[in-house]
Parts: C-alpha cells; sequence; structure tokens
C-alpha cells in the first residue's frame, strides 16, 4: 500500500514539474515560435503558452523598435580622402506569423547582417561623392542607404524605420584647412555685410540731401514764380491806371498852357478832354 501510495504521489510530482516546466509567457513586445523536435509547429502570441518539455522549443523574437550601430569605418571619397564614417540603423521585426518566422528563418542573425550591409552601402554610396557633397547631402545619403537595406531585407520579415547618419569626419589635417576656409568665408561675409551697410548709410544720407537740395530748389523756383507774378500784376496795374491818365495829364498841361495864352482850341465834342475840363468847371455836357 506504502509502495503503490509512493508510486502515485512520484507520478503528481512528475505531472507537477512537468506542467511548471513547460509553462511560457511571451510579453507584449515580443512574439513567440513553437519547435517540436526541431520542426515549426505553431505561434505563440502574448501572454500564456505551455511547451511539452525537453520536446518542444519556444523561440521568443522582440518585435520593438531596435537601433544597431554600423561602427565607424575608413571611406574613401570620390576626391581620394579618408573621411570616418558612422551611422545607426532603426528597424523593427513585423509582430505578424510570417514576418516573425521569416526573421528566425530566413536569415541567421539579421542584427550581425543589418549592420554588415549598411557598412558595405555606405562604402558604396560615399565612394561615388566628394567629401564636400557628402557633408552636404546627409539627407540624400540617408534616403539612399534607407532604401538599399528596405529592399534588401524585405525577406527577413522585418521593417527599416530609418537610417541617422552620424558622422563624416575628415582628416585631420582637412579638417583644419576647411576650418580655415569657413573662418576666411564667415570673415568675408562679414566685411561684405559692413561695406553694405556703409553703403547703404551713405546712400541714405545722400537721398537725403538730394531731397533737401530739391526742397530749396522747388522754394525759391516757388518765390520766383511769386516774385514773377507780382511783378505782372503791378505792370498790368500801371497800364491800366497810369498810363491813361498821364496821357489826359499832358493834355490838360497842352490845354492850361494854351488858355494862358489866349489861344483858341477846337476840342471835338464828346472827348475825354472836354469831361474832364467839365468835372474841373463842375457842369457836365449836355446829352442829346
Amino acid at each position: 500500500m506504502n509502495s503503490i501510495m509512493f508510486v502515485l504521489l512520484l507520478a503528481v510530482a512528475v505531472v507537477v514539474i512537468v506542467l511548471f516546466a513547460g509553462i511560457r509567457v511571451v510579453r507584449p513586445t515580443h512574439r513567440g515560435l513553437i519547435e517540436r523536435l526541431g520542426r515549426y509547429r505553431r505561434f505563440a502570441a502574448p501572454g500564456f503558452n505551455w511547451i511539452v518539455p525537453l520536446v518542444d522549443r519556444m523561440i521568443q523574437v522582440n518585435t520593438t523598435e531596435q537601433m544597431v550601430d554600423a561602427r565607424p569605418q575608413e571611406i574613401i571619397t570620390n576626391d581620394n580622402l579618408n573621411a570616418s564614417v558612422d551611422a545607426q540603423v532603426y528597424f523593427k521585426v513585423k509582430n505578424d506569423e510570417e514576418s516573425v518566422k521569416s526573421s528566425q528563418y530566413n536569415v541567421n542573425n539579421y542584427q550581425y547582417q543589418i549592420v554588415n550591409l549598411a557598412r558595405t552601402t555606405l562604402r558604396n554610396i560615399i565612394g561615388t561623392l566628394t567629401l564636400k557633397s557628402a557633408n552636404s547631402e546627409r539627407d540624400k545619403i540617408n534616403t539612399s542607404l534607407l532604401e538599399t537595406l528596405a529592399r534588401e531585407t524585405k525577406h527577413w520579415g522585418m521593417e527599416i524605420v530609418r537610417t541617422e547618419l552620424k558622422e563624416i569626419d575628415p582628416p585631420k589635417d582637412v579638417q583644419e584647412t576647411m576650418n580655415k576656409v569657413v573662418k576666411a568665408e564667415n570673415e568675408k561675409v562679414a566685411a561684405l555685410d559692413f561695406a553694405d551697410a556703409v553703403e547703404r548709410q551713405a546712400d541714405g544720407v545722400k537721398r537725403s540731401e538730394i531731397k533737401k537740395a530739391e526742397g530749396i530748389k522747388q522754394a525759391k523756383i516757388l518765390a520766383a514764380e511769386g516774385e514773377a507774378e507780382a511783378i505782372r500784376l503791378v505792370n498790368e496795374a500801371a497800364n491800366t491806371y497810369f498810363v491813361g491818365n498821364a496821357q489826359l495829364l499832358r493834355k490838360l498841361e497842352a490845354l492850361e498852357k494854351s488858355l494862358s495864352q489866349n489861344a483858341k482850341i477846337v476840342i471835338p465834342s464828346g472827348s475825354e478832354l472836354v469831361n474832364v475840363i467839365g468835372e474841373m468847371a463842375g457842369f457836365l455836357p449836355m446829352m442829346k
């Protein structure tokens, strides 16, 4: 009886151990592939999963976004300069069953493969560019690297999210020369800006003086026109009032002189002189 109880307890213990040994918990950031005796059996979703110990094996795959560093490498540019280039690649395994299977069964160590593929692609891209164009066309290099990696890894069940070109460092002596060139260009730009500011200031002073001279000129023109108008009005007044009266005065003087000598003068009737004499005598000629 004791031996039977011992066997039963032993069997229960073995069953419990097997049950606990086969428990697998998959996190939400992972997906699982369950193999039985070396063959793929089923897909394990996040949560509780159970496998047969010693028979089944679970491979958990991270499906979150990951980053690998392509590591710095010396690349000869198109202008025969050695540049130290480093880049980062961001990727993630797609969380569907076929993509997770592809990441394990279509490629061996996909992280290592991505790093080496990125390094090779960078050499091919930057080798066709000069050092200056490589530094100024970083977006173009990132785009080319991303497109190449996406095309080459499309059967690996993953998505290349983005690529970042970290640095393109030229040799030390070249960097010093480039720094001097940049400094000289900045000084040149500053000098041109200063000269332009001085020129603008001088142009402003010039325009101000021109405006001032034009104002003085216009004032003089207006004053001269005013004087000319005044002279014209005076001449018109003189012609209107002075010339006629002066002639009449001469006629009166001639009349006075003649009368003083008892001379007889025939004056036409209706003439201006008769009217003047009449006014002087205090009577007016009679109208017919």
